[in-house]
């Protein structure tokens, strides 16, 4: 059984996940958890549980809310970790194992001592940044936890996300690095460290424009909304751009100012300094990796402690620095300039970023300021290996069936095929946006006990929609399998355009390292019917959520207290939304960064005009019309042709005997249409279109209708 922290409040026993109602003892724990290994005194947790303004009955109330998770651990079997009554407090005893902060923390410190070998450290960051679960104790409705722990452990996340792009940009791999800085600079406008990383991995990958461009952003952003100027890092950098000088290699200064171990130390709001040394800033930070059990002054309250240690006993471990994070997907403001996504007010401010030192002056050839850096200071295009950690899904809801089948698919013994091929587990196929990603990984995250050598998630398209080759995924897979323990290990090959691209991988010539033990899941837009038949395998096609699970996403998104005051406007906004996944996804993003918006209001507004209104404004790449655009983009043009004609006519175009004056599609082209996940089962008949790619597909042709008619 494992405490899961970094995201919502929950236990988790392999695949199986209870996330807790709010409650009192939900409360509780999370403080006991936050200070894991610390004897907490009785007043602290009060406050936690409570509020500052506590009943009289708190101290007794208290002792009943300890009762209660006993009767909760006992209810759900959790054995190694005891709730102990000590002078003057409480403490639980927890381990990496049991605990996911824990474990995040032993990652982040294994990888600090790994800084002799950058792609070693890369990856266990980023396997350690996969341990997050979305927002932070959303299920725990504590005012002091909020306003003294989700900022800091927010702040430790930053950091980690830092260390990763500037490792990311001394391997020369800016491609990588800018996926996760577009996301990091819009979510934390703020953070001025993420803007100048983003800024030299567009000039180091030759796009000079773009980079001035997101300076003038941030710099305009700073002037308007905080009153202050650049960094001086930052109109360094951009002088060198104007200059078209050389970057040369990322500085050390800038590495070691993000490395984990080199956390500044932070200040509280009381002026007490955490994070180095501190007993705030030790709590479930020290003697994690062992699980010895340490005695300490918690929120600065005198509590008794125990004599010497115990004979026999290993001395805890020295206090390990505060390590560093990543940040939430959801959009909210950065924690050092305006309160937190979660609404607590961030007490601290992100470090203020080491500039490398200033590159000397280069001799640029005439018109040289205008044109791409020189190649000494240039990232490689396109060294995007493209195979990571499997990252974690936030809010993921509904698939409770799909999943609890693909859990026991990939935890069975591992079947035996014949020599000549090795056996896949499963296909999850289905529309693009459906969730077949998401469904993959949540399972993969929840079957981790069963693969002892790790979970990897290979994309097998890159970010401008082109196919990896067999051979170029193979190589990366060959490294990061190679850098695996030993045992199974699950292999996610995530967004395949066709069984040509995969049959290599899945082949006695596949990458070194793989074997019978490797479990693969395979998810794409195509059926994939000529790899089932030659290598196997149970295929889980996914249709668009019921109306419960798009109700559930909604209040997993955006919390039971907005949901629940109008659950007929959320019905309508899910209906509206047409049940898919993507475009739910999106509207709770949008409905995130507007919390003052009624849903029933939401409804009129997303009513008017869904596939304009369903994208990220920050990030135009992430909407309904481009996500159709794209999946039709990758069609034959006589399909796609045939498409557009069946989303045009009417839906009795899709039956077998179709209207003769229509012109109907012959079957084979609308088998091959529903192959590509663009036709869903009826009913009605054989063959039917969401509604939303409909609307899609008839709004682009009007568009196009207009513009042919002005010219």
């Amino acid at each position: 059984m494992r405490f899961q922290l970094l995201g919502p409040l929950a236990l988790a026993d392999g695949p199986d996940t209870v996330v807790l109602q709010p409650s009192k003892p939900a409360n509780l724990l999370a403080a006991l958890l936050l200070n894991a290994n610390s004897t907490v005194s009785a007043g602290y947790l009060q406050r936690a549980v409570w509020g500052e303004e506590q009943p009289a009955t708190a101290k007794a109330a208290l002792q009943t809310c300890v009762l209660r998770l006993r009767r909760l651990f006992a209810k759900h079997g959790v054995t190694g970790t005891a709730i102990e009554a000590v002078p003057g407090g409480y403490r639980i005893v927890a381990g990496p194992p049991t605990l996911d902060l824990l474990a995040y923390r032993d990652q982040v410190r294994r990888a600090t001592a790994m800084d002799h070998d950058p792609e070693a450290e890369l990856y266990t960051l980023r396997d350690a940044l996969s341990l997050w679960q979305g927002a932070l104790l959303a299920n725990v409705r504590s005012a002091v936890l909020h306003r003294d722990e989700v900022p800091r452990l927010a702040e430790e996340r930053l950091r980690v996300v830092e260390r990763v792009c500037d490792l990311l940009l001394g391997l020369g791999r800016c491609g990588e690095a800018l996926v996760d800085l577009w996301t990091a600079t819009r979510v934390y406008p703020g953070h001025e460290r993420f803007h100048e990383q983003l800024i030299e991995a567009l000039y180091r990958s030759g796009r000079q424009s773009q980079a001035l461009a997101e300076y003038r952003r941030v710099k305009d952003f700073l002037r308007e909304e905080l009153g202050v100027d650049p960094s001086p890092s930052l109109r360094r950098l951009e002088l060198s751009i104007l200059r078209g000088e050389e970057l040369g290699p990322v500085g050390q200064a800038a590495l070691a100012a993000s490395a984990p171990g080199q956390a500044a130390p932070v200040v509280a709001a009381s002026g007490e300094a955490v994070g180095s040394g501190s007993a705030s800033g030790e709590v479930a930070g020290s003697g994690s990796a062992s699980g010895a059990v340490v005695s300490r002054v918690v929120r600065g309250e005198t509590v008794p402690q125990p004599d010497a240690e115990t004979p026999g006993s290993e001395p805890a471990p020295a206090p390990g620095p505060d390590p560093v994070p990543a940040p939430d997907l959801a959009p909210g403001p950065d924690p050092a300039t305006i309160p937190t996504p979660v609404t607590a007010p961030a007490l601290m401010s992100a470090p203020a970023p080491v500039a490398a030192p200033a590159p000397a002056p280069v001799t640029v050839p005439p018109g040289a300021a205008t044109g791409a850096p020189s190649a000494a200071g240039a990232c490689a295009p396109s060294v995007d290996a493209g195979v990571g950690p499997v990252p974690g899904v936030p809010h993921f809801t509904g698939r409770a069936a799909e999943a609890e089948a693909m859990a026991a698919r990939l935890t069975a013994p591992p079947s035996t095929g014949p020599a000549d091929h090795r056996a896949l587990a499963v296909v999850v196929s289905g529309a693009p946006g459906i969730g077949k990603s998401a469904l993959a990984q949540h399972v993969a995250r929840q079957v981790g006990d069963a693969f002892p050598a790790g979970r990897l998630l290979v994309r097998m398209t890159r970010a401008d929609g082109e196919p990896r080759t067999a051979g170029e995924v193979s190589a990366a897979l060959a490294d990061a399998l190679g850098a695996t323990g030993e045992g199974r290990a699950l292999l996610i090959l995530d967004d395949v355009v066709d069984a040509d691209q995969v049959r290599p991988l899945l082949t006695p010539g596949g990458p070194p390292g793989t074997g019978p033990g490797l479990a693969v899941v395979v998810t794409s837009r195509m059926g994939l019917g000529g790899l089932i038949a030659t290598h196997g395998g149970w295929v889980q096609r996914l249709t668009a959520f019921t109306e419960a699970e798009s109700y559930g996403l909604l209040l997993a998104a955006l919390g039971a207290e907005r949901v629940e005051a109008e659950p007929d406007a959320a019905h309508r906004l899910t209906a509206v939304c047409g049940h898919f996944p993507a475009a739910l996804r999106i509207l709770t993003a949008r409905l995130l960064t507007r919390p003052g918006l009624r849903l029933a209001d939401a409804v009129d507004w997303l009513g008017d005009d869904p596939l304009a209104r369903l994208t990220l404004t920050d990030s135009p790449g992430h909407s309904v019309t481009g996500l159709f655009d794209r999946a039709l983009d990758r069609l034959d043009p006589r399909l796609s042709q045939a498409f557009t004609h069946l989303a045009q006519g009417p839906p009795e175009l899709l039956a077998d005997g179709g209207p003769e004056h229509e012109g109907p599609v012959p079957e084979a082209v609308r088998e091959q249409l529903a192959d590509a996940g663009l036709l869903e089962d009826g009913p009605p008949g054989p063959y039917r279109i969401h509604g939303l790619l409909r609307a899609h597909v008839r709004r682009t042709a009007r568009i196009r209708d207009r513009r042919t008619e002005k010219v």
